[in-house]
């Protein structure tokens, strides 16, 4: 059996990232960066439930965790950001 390819995640304060499946990091990925792009401007609330909705029925594991990782790691990488002083936090696509 193919060895799962892993992904490295990195965090925006200099910690040690995650090590996730490459597969689900780039379907959460996707799926981030096309609902930003779609709203320009989300909460990290709404994406949440949008994802809960759209990918948890056929997806093996807790989407939210990966949400979390994935999110974190766009950010480390200056793909996505937060919006200054909003809460819940929104995010939105890097310039």
């Amino acid at each position: 059996m193919a060895k799962e390819e892993k992904f490295q995640t990195l965090h925006p304060q200099g910690k040690k990232g995650v090590n996730i499946s490459k597969k689900k990091y780039d379907l959460i990925k996707d799926f981030m960066l096309k609902t930003i792009k779609k709203n320009k401007q989300i909460s990290y609330e709404a994406i949440c439930d949008l994802a809960i909705e759209k990918i948890q029925p056929t997806f093996d594991g807790k989407v939210i965790w990966y949400i979390v990782s994935v999110k974190l790691d766009l950010e480390a990488r200056g793909i996505i950001e937060r919006v200054p002083k909003t809460s819940p936090h929104e995010l939105i696509l890097s310039k």
